[in-house]
């Protein structure tokens, strides 16, 4: 038995080792956090990190500003490279539109806020005490 045949013969994983496998999180621990957290629902429920995933499940995973939903492809226990774990699920075609324009309006949002030059210079302390000096009628 070679090891992709240990991917076809597994019938339920761990959603915790799952998510692992297919690069999600970079640690099994990360992984229980975010499920104990609640930022991991299978099918709209919350699970526990000890629900077993079984092919074609839909889950939703929220990590930090995303949140996708994939469909399950394929099990497995083992860590591999990027594009092996790419295999094990498939991203919803709404889920990569709805991350797109998040992400979208993010570089937006930041592109629109002012600059920051940082703490005032010595000659704009001094305009600064002149002007509230100014304001201040009982000096």
């Amino acid at each position: 038995m070679n090891k992709n045949d240990q991917t076809t013969t597994l019938t339920k994983v761990r959603i915790d080792k799952w998510l692992w496998a297919a690069r999600f999180f970079k640690t099994r621990s990360l992984a229980k956090q975010a499920i104990d957290g609640g930022k991991v629902h299978v099918d709209g429920q919350r699970v526990k990190a000890s629900k077993e995933l079984t092919l074609g499940l839909v889950l939703q995973i929220r990590q930090g500003f995303d949140e996708r939903e994939v469909v399950v492809k394929a099990l497995s226990e083992q860590r591999r490279g990027a594009p092996e774990a790419a295999l094990l699920y498939e991203e919803t075609v709404e889920s990569l539109a709805r991350r797109e324009l998040s992400a979208q309006q993010r570089k937006l949002a930041s592109a629109l806020q002012p600059m920051s030059d940082g703490r005032p210079t010595k000659k704009q302390r001094r305009q600064i005490h002149q002007f509230k000096q100014s304001q201040n009628p009982w000096d």
